[in-house]
């Protein structure tokens, strides 16, 4: 036994056993990262962490979407916005005034800083607006992401908004699935009720929890196929999972015992044998070794990033080379450990005791001067001998090129999916390099193709939808006109008669009103009008107008409540062509609102701007975007039963851009809002 413990051949062996067992646990490891091992510890996938995964994105969409943006309008009025943000930008940009020659030092710190407030308003406002638009994107982002959300089932709603995949509103439909959860209000039904158990539950429960109970409602519902696939693929990985941590159990001793044995065997011929004895390897400074260990657990760290996307394949043979090399540099430090020249045997210390020795000869035999100079340009030496650490610094360079190699080849692959059409995919590379940049703009221009691509496919359907309901509209009075001449060539009775000819003078009168709108939204989106601006009292018109429709708002049973300023107002705009428009939003609401209900107009005044808001609520149901709504020969009641062409927001809309104002519509459930900004009047 004695003969064999300390042999070549035993030492040999025993590495090799050693170096396998590394490399064994190091695979498993990564086995264990890529499959959750935590699956073993729980008894039903219902109690897995993996089950709760499936609906926390889509409760944390959900959650941010009605907890925090709520709505569009929200947004818009900066609710959004927290106090901390704006006082943060504010501060950054009173530090700029502060450095600024607007800074009065005369002047007392308030004083300064109301001035501050005055000279900075338009840049506080632009820093408000940027945090809007901000909020505005991530708002459109999350919206677009339900569509995305093929499973759970789900219907969402806080009371004003609905989320939904699917057509169940109803509780009690989502009750009829095998798993289930039910956020009502109040109340909350999990099903099956083993996933009560769940260690991972709060993960979902915490956000529903930050919602406000009175008025949400979340209901999911996981079908059966799901849940079958999912099992399946559960149990699988706790087999596989439950298989790795097993291996571990003897990987990981097998390991320490090979390492604890090689420690203590080598550099002995015998447990008695007092001589360390030493090889070529051990010839290299220690401080050397150290460093080449250190760039090795770097290049193994970064090699072991890159083949974990790349190449699960050659992570063993690296690790076996990798390590191989490791373990021989290790060894050869506990053999100068045992030597006790660890420290003796670096190249730092001979260069700086070879150097103290001749710089001591040269100080004890030299003259006074040649000791001052020796002192002069001893220092400088010192530090330039100390240029050992050159192997660092190559080693943080091959770990930095390995990094920006694999920046290099994650954009190299994203331009081959963006190529090959995928328009979705997206290159995530973090930091602040220039291969981070561009990534970015890579990104960016994905997604300028992206809106490219899917404004052409809308624009390709707003022509589909433009031509078909131009033929409607124009077709039924036309179809009308010629049932009732045909009537009328054979009709003898006078009343039959007159009859039939009121109505081919309404139907006639229909069509011309259709083609009349129709030729003024083309001449109106072209711009081809000829637009006077001067200065108009926008409050005055708006009065003059009421009056001129009152018996319209009778008719209606409507109540105009108005919110005007109490000085006169004076806006630059056409006044025929403001009134038309006016008079387009005002016919809207004629036709459409509900009967009996309130009408809300409000003037305000922004400085630059003057806005002008209808308000009103709906006769049916609102269940169509604004964007769509402004859209020619869109409206409101998609039976379209009612008299209007659908030309209406369109035409005020282009009215009022030529005057160089901005329109738009808002829907908030049944309520309908049309806003109108006009520049203000100046006399400058």
């Amino acid at each position: 036994m004695k003969k064999y413990s300390h042999s070549k051949l035993t030492k040999f062996i025993v590495f090799i056993i050693m170096i396998a067992f590394f490399s064994g646990t190091i695979t498993t490891l990564v086995k264990i990262v890529t499959i959750p091992f935590n699956s073993v510890l729980q008894k039903s996938y219902f109690e897995s962490a993996a089950y709760i995964q499936e609906s926390q994105g889509l409760i944390s969409d959900l959650t941010k979407l009605m907890g925090e943006f709520k709505n569009e309008e929200n947004i818009l009025n900066g609710g959004t916005i927290s106090e901390d943000e704006l006082k943060d930008k504010e501060e950054e940009l009173y530090f700029q005034f502060q450095n600024s020659k607007k800074y009065n030092p005369k002047l007392s710190e308030e004083e300064n800083y109301e001035q501050f407030k005055k000279e900075y308003a338009d840049e506080i406002a632009h820093e408000r607006d940027k945090f809007i638009q901000r909020d505005l994107r991530e708002y459109h982002l999350l919206l677009q992401n339900m569509d995305d959300y093929e499973t759970p089932l789900f219907y969402a709603s806080d009371g004003t908004n609905v989320y939904t995949n699917t057509t169940m509103k109803e509780r009690q439909e989502f009750e009829t699935y095998p798993a289930f959860f039910i956020f009502d209000h109040y109340d909350q039904e999990i099903y099956p009720k083993e996933t009560r158990e769940n260690d991972y539950l709060y993960w979902i429960t915490d956000q529903v929890n930050e919602l406000d109970p009175e008025n949400t409602v979340i209901y999911l519902a996981f079908p059966d196929k799901f849940l079958n696939t999912n099992i399946k693929e559960w149990k699988e990985n706790s087999a596989l999972s439950a298989k790795n941590l097993y291996k571990l159990t003897y990987l990981v001793p097998g390991f320490i015992l090979s390492f604890i044995y090689l420690a203590l065997v080598t550099g002995r011929k015998s447990f008695r044998d007092q001589e360390v004895h030493l090889n070529v390897i051990d010839k290299l400074y220690n401080d050397i070794n150290v460093l080449l260990c250190v760039s090795l657990i770097a290049l193994y760290t970064v090699l072991l990033d890159l083949l974990f996307e790349m190449n699960n394949k050659m992570i063993l043979p690296i690790t076996v080379l990798i390590a191989a090399i490791g373990f021989v540099l290790i060894f050869s430090l506990i053999k100068h450990g045992k030597n006790k020249t660890l420290i003796k045997h670096t190249l730092l210390y001979n260069l700086i005791s070879q150097f103290a020795h001749f710089i001591g000869d040269v100080y004890r035999n030299g003259s006074l001067a040649v000791k001052t100079v020796l002192l002069a340009v001893g220092y400088p030496l010192l530090v330039a001998l100390t240029f050992f650490i050159f192997p660092v610094t190559l080693g943080v360079a091959a770990w930095f090129a390995l990094k920006k190699i694999k920046s290099f080849n994650a954009i190299q692959a994203g331009v081959e999916e963006i190529k090959a059409g995928n328009l979705q995919y997206h290159i995530d590379i973090k930091g602040r390099g220039e291969f981070a940049r561009l990534a970015e703009n890579i990104n960016s221009i994905t997604d300028g193709l992206r809106n490219a691509v899917d404004n052409e496919l809308k624009s390709e359907r707003l022509k589909t939808e433009l031509i078909t309901n131009v033929s409607h509209d124009i077709r039924t009075p036309l179809t009308s006109i010629i049932t009732y001449v045909d009537l009328l060539k054979n009709e003898k009775d006078p009343t039959k008669i007159e009859e039939y000819v009121g109505v081919l003078d309404q139907k006639s009168k229909r069509l011309k009103v259709l083609t009349d709108n129709l030729f003024e939204a083309a001449k109106a989106s072209s711009g081809d009008i000829p637009v006077h601006l001067e200065k108009i009292d926008i409050i005055s018109l708006i009065n003059q107008g009421l009056g001129e429709v009152g018996d319209k708002i009778l008719a209606r049973n409507l109540e105009f409540k108005l919110n005007f300023p109490a000085d006169k107002l004076f806006v630059t705009a056409d006044g025929r062509l403001l009134w038309r428009s006016i008079e387009n939003v005002l016919s809207n609401i004629f036709k459409y609102a509900l009967e009996g209900s309130r009408v809300y107009v409000d003037i305000e005044d922004l400085g630059n701007d003057v806005r002008l808001v209808f308000k009103n609520i709906s006769a049916s149901e609102l269940n169509i975007s604004a964007d769509e709504l402004m859209e020619r020969f869109k409206r409101g009641d998609e039976s379209r039963t009612s008299e209007g062409s659908g030309l209406g927001l369109s035409i005020a809309k282009s009215l009022i851009e030529i005057q160089r104002g901005k329109f738009s519509i808002q829907i908030d459930g049944d309520l309908f809002k049309a806003i109108i900004v006009l520049p203000k009047y100046s006399q400058e």
